[in-house]
C-alpha cells in the first residue's frame, strides 16, 4: 500500500478509532503504544456501546461488558437509575489489538521516548524499536500528552481508585455523594471491586503515598453506602492509583501534518458524562479531517477549524453538564470542593430553549464523503456550529422555504423515514406548523 504513512501514538479508545477510520479510507497506518498495565473497570451506557461497536470495536467488545443496575446517592435521595455495563479494560484492550491486527494496523509495542518534527515528517523514538519516521502524526496518549501550552482548566481534581478482591456476588454499580467529593462504586461478579473517589487537589488534605490505602479504607468505612454496596467483606490485595481528573481543553488540536483527539485534545470531568463517549466525538470525525489535510491541502484551513470548533464546542457541552449534575447537590454548596464546581466553566445554560424564529442560517464547515467542505448549515441555540442534514436532508433550504410557504409543500416529496426525522427535528427547535 502507498501513500503517506501515519503514525497514530496510543491504542485506547480514540487512537483505536482514528486508526479503524483511516483503514476503511485505505490508508497505511501504524499505532505505538505502551499497553496498559492496570486492570480497570468503566461504567458506560448502551449509547457509548452503540458508538463502539460502530466504529469497529467487534473484538473489544465481545467479553468485556457485564449489565449492572445502578444505584444513586445523591442530594441525601437513593433510588435506581438505568442500567449501565461495567466494561473490563483488560479484556476489552485485548480484544482491541485484535480488531486493529485484523484492520491491518501495524501495532509498535512500546513507550513513546521523544519526538521529532520538521517540515519534512516527524521522527518518533519508541523504546525498543528506535527511530520511527512518519508523515502524519496522530497524537492520541490521553491526558499523558505533553501540553502545547496554557489551555482551558477547570477546578484541579483528583481520582483514587481502589481495586481489591472480595468474595463473588452480584454485579452492580453505585454513585454517591461526600461532603468533599463524589465516589463511583462497582462489583463484578468474581468479586473484584472497586471504589474511585474523586476530589479537590486544592482543599483535600491527602497523606503521603504510602498511607493513602489506610485514608481511603478510613472513608470508605465511614460511608453507610458503601458499606451497604461491598457488605462486611475481607479485602484482598488492595491496591491504589492515583490520577488526574482535572477538565482540560488543549489550545491547538490540528496542523498540517498532526492532529489530537481523545483526552489529549480535550479531557473532562468524570461527573461530565463517560469518557470512552467523550473521546470517541472528537476521534470519529479525525479521520475526515486527516483525509482532507492529506489530499486537499487547499482545504487545510477549513479542516482544521472543524476540528478544533468541534472539540471546543464538545468540551463546553460537557464541562456545563457537569457543572449541573453538581448543582444538583445542595447539601454541601458552599463546600469548597462542590463551590468551586457548580460555578465553573460560566453561567450559560447547557440547554438552550428552544426558538425556531431565532435560527440563522449561515456557512459552515461540514463532512461530505470524507472531506470537509463548506455548506449552508442552521445554526441553532444547542447546535452553534451548526445542523446540516438530517436523514440525508440538507436543512438550510427547507428552513428558508419553511418561513413563507406550508410546511406541506415545502415537506412534499420526502421519503416516508426522512420525512419523520425532519418533522421531529422541526419540532426539536421550536417550530408549530400553522
Amino acid at each position: 500500500m502507498t501513500g503517506p504513512r501515519i503514525l497514530i501514538l496510543g491504542a485506547g479508545p480514540a487512537g483505536a478509532a482514528v486508526a479503524l477510520g483511516l483503514r476503511r479510507l485505505g490508508y497505511s497506518v501504524s499505532l505505538a503504544s505502551e499497553w496498559r498495565r492496570f486492570a480497570a473497570l468503566e461504567g458506560v451506557s448502551v449509547r457509548v456501546l452503540e458508538a463502539l461497536h460502530s466504529a469497529g470495536f467487534h473484538h473489544a467488545l465481545g467479553d468485556a461488558t457485564l449489565p449492572s443496575q445502578r444505584e444513586v446517592a445523591w442530594n441525601g435521595q437513593q433510588h435506581s437509575q438505568n442500567i449501565e455495563y461495567l466494561l473490563d479494560r483488560t479484556t476489552f484492550d485485548k480484544g482491541l489489538r485484535e480488531d486493529l491486527r485484523l484492520a491491518g494496523v501495524e501495532l509498535i509495542d512500546g513507550r513513546v521516548l521523544g519526538i521529532e518534527s520538521s517540515t519534512d515528517g516527524h521522527k518518533v523514538e519508541v523504546q525498543g524499536h528506535g527511530a520511527i519516521k512518519a508523515d502524519f502524526l496522530v497524537e492520541a496518549r490521553g491526558r499523558q500528552a505533553p501540553s502545547l501550552g496554557k489551555g482551558v482548566r477547570g477546578p484541579e481534581t483528583v481520582s483514587l481508585l481502589n481495586r481489591w478482591q472480595g468474595r463473588p456476588g452480584a454485579t452492580a454499580s453505585a454513585v454517591e455523594s461526600l461532603k468533599d467529593g463524589w465516589v463511583w462504586m462497582a462489583r463484578r461478579a468474581d468479586g473484584q471491586c472497586y471504589w474511585q473517589w474523586t476530589l479537590d487537589v486544592a482543599s483535600a488534605d491527602l497523606p503521603d503515598k504510602r498511607d493513602l490505602l489506610q485514608y481511603c479504607l478510613e472513608r470508605r468505612l465511614d460511608s453507610v453506602v458503601a458499606q451497604a454496596f461491598f457488605g462486611p467483606q475481607r479485602q484482598i490485595d488492595v491496591q491504589v492509583l492515583a490520577r488526574s481528573s482535572t477538565a482540560i481543553l488543549n489550545p491547538h488540536v490540528c496542523s498540517d501534518h498532526w492532529i489530537r483527539v481523545g483526552d489529549a485534545a480535550m479531557a473532562v470531568d468524570p461527573l461530565s458524562g463517560n469518557g470512552i463517549f467523550q473521546s470517541l466525538s472528537s476521534a470519529l470525525q479525525a479521520p475526515t479531517v486527516i483525509n482532507t489535510l492529506l489530499c486537499k491541502p487547499e482545504r487545510s484551513a477549513l479542516a482544521q477549524r472543524f476540528h478544533q470548533q468541534r472539540v471546543e464546542q464538545l468540551f463546553m457541552r460537557f464541562a456545563r453538564i457537569g457543572r449541573d449534575f453538581y448543582l444538583d447537590e445542595q447539601r454541601w454548596q458552599d463546600q469548597p470542593f462542590w463551590l468551586a464546581r457548580r460555578q465553573w466553566p460560566d453561567a450559560v445554560a447547557a440547554h438552550a430553549e428552544a426558538n425556531f424564529d431565532a435560527l440563522k442560517i449561515e456557512r459552515a464547515p461540514v463532512l461530505c464523503d470524507g472531506f470537509v467542505v463548506e455548506a449552508q448549515v442552521v445554526i441553532t441555540p444547542d447546535q452553534p456550529l451548526g445542523a446540516w442534514q438530517v436523514h440525508g436532508v440538507e436543512l438550510a433550504p427547507l428552513v428558508q422555504r419553511l418561513r413563507s410557504e406550508p410546511h406541506e409543500q415545502v415537506l412534499a416529496g420526502l421519503t416516508e423515514s426522512q420525512g419523520r426525522g425532519v418533522r421531529s427535528w422541526l419540532l426539536s427547535q421550536g417550530y408549530r406548523p400553522v
